[in-house]
């Protein structure tokens, strides 16, 4: 390791090779359970403008309310981990997240929007906990130079988690029952309430259960014995702008800002734009769905055994050019090529926040949490970019709209252009 990293890991005698194997399986399944409810937006963003007469703007601030969670969340899990350890961050985000899941029951039968937003928020504050705690544990749980490969093999579980919320727990949560302006107007108050109630309580039975798997998981993280990292380090927990005098740091934190906008734009209104575009179904458009989180999935696997013959940066550069051309067509032409190339978009942007974050971090010392934190809480453009998306939307088009992510894809291969040439590094202080 580079000598002036900040972490090793180090595994006592008396830890046992099954031990071992049963951390690294728990530390996985985080990326899943992320996954999972990350990838529940895109269909509560249908669900909820239906259930809660929204428009296309206001349906945006579901994204919102989620990822704007990660940017409060992010330092105070860093602080937490630094006071104690990766394995009291994860257990406090696990239970913090099952809170919030609990929350729908009520939130549905009240049919309030308000506390469906406060539940997303809590769930994402968990999440939090997770992504800054799992991300950098799991880079250093081995060699530095498969760093980048060994995230992207972990990451790959979370496309499977948003494979599993799209393809499947969006079949419980969507009816498919969508009602024409005229027939809502022409229904008896009691009647539409009624239906409106109905449509709201579906999320009731998924997110219970998503509540038990949480609660399941974190009493699973405190009874497994984890193998220590020994970190050097001096004080508490240094959270300063210091780490952005390394531009390969400052830029990745840019370019982690605009891919998580582009992949939450991508993900969440392509039930609207396969419907307004494609001109399918919303039953139809949740299949859809699923296949575009299944290439997610695909590509994850596939950028993994790309990256031993490719050089990570380069790859990055060369699903990012992929990216804006596929766009370009699906904003120009559409229909259903246009949905279709969105597929394409999904597979070829799958390595780039796991990229992004190893390429920000590398050679950073015991700045390494401050600058993990840093880089989850640029996942608040998941929560405003997306409100980009919805103004343009609601005054022209969804099609038009996702000219947005185009946009953002440019910016990451900008920087993977700027990470593809030699880096100087500063050294960090010992």
């Amino acid at each position: 390791m580079n000598s002036t990293a900040a972490v090793k890991q180090t595994a006592p005698a008396s830890s046992t090779s099954r031990q071992l194997k049963l951390a690294t399986v728990l530390i996985i399944s985080l990326f899943f359970l992320w996954a999972l409810t990350g990838n529940l937006i895109p269909v509560l963003i249908p669900h909820l403008r239906k259930a809660c007469q929204l428009n296309d703007f206001q349906s945006a601030f579901i994204d919102a309310a989620y990822w704007i969670s990660y940017f409060f969340f992010a330092l105070p899990a860093a602080w937490v981990m630094r006071k104690w350890s990766y394995k009291t961050g994860i257990i406090t985000g696990l239970l913090i997240a099952a809170a919030g899941a609990v929350l729908f029951f009520p939130a549905a039968e009240l049919r309030s929007f308000g506390l469906f937003l406060f539940a997303l928020f809590l769930v994402a504050a968990g999440m939090t906990f997770l992504e800054t705690a799992a991300n950098p544990y799991i880079t250093i749980m081995g060699t530095p130079e498969t760093a980048v490969q060994r995230l992207n093999f972990a990451q790959a579980f979370n496309g499977l988690g948003a494979f599993v919320a799209a393809f499947f727990l969006s079949k419980v949560i969507l009816s498919g029952k969508e009602l024409t302006a005229a027939q809502s107007s022409s229904m008896s108050p009691e009647a539409l309430n009624q239906y409106l109630l109905t449509e709201a309580r579906s999320v009731q039975v998924p997110y219970l259960a998503i509540a038990g798997v949480l609660l399941l998981t974190a009493l699973l993280f405190r009874l497994v014995r984890f193998p220590k990292i020994h970190e050097e380090h001096s004080g508490g927990l240094s959270i300063n702008l210091r780490v952005f005098r390394h531009v390969h740091f400052r830029w990745g934190v840019i370019a982690q800002f605009a891919y998580v906008g582009a992949q939450v734009c991508i993900s969440s209104f392509f039930i609207r734009y396969a419907g307004y575009s494609g001109h399918m179904k919303e039953k139809e458009a949740t299949t859809y769905l699923g296949l575009l989180l299944l290439c997610f999935m695909t590509g994850r696997y596939a950028g993994t055994l790309f990256m031993r013959k490719i050089a990570p940066q380069r790859l990055l550069l060369l699903y990012s050019i992929a990216c804006v051309l596929l766009l370009c067509y699906s904003v120009a032409v559409g229909g259903r090529t246009g949905v279709y190339f969105l597929l394409a978009v999904e597979f070829f942007m799958s390595i780039m926040f796991p990229t992004i974050f190893s390429l920000a971090i590398r050679d950073l010392g015991n700045e390494t949490k401050s600058a993990s934190a840093f880089l989850v809480m640029s996942i608040v453009g998941g929560a405003l970019i997306p409100l980009a998306l919805g103004a343009v939307s609601f005054y022209s088009n969804v099609q038009l709209a996702y000219t947005v992510p185009l946009i953002c894809f440019a910016v990451v291969g900008y920087y993977a252009l700027k990470r593809a040439a030699p880096v100087t590094v500063q050294a960090v202080p010992q």
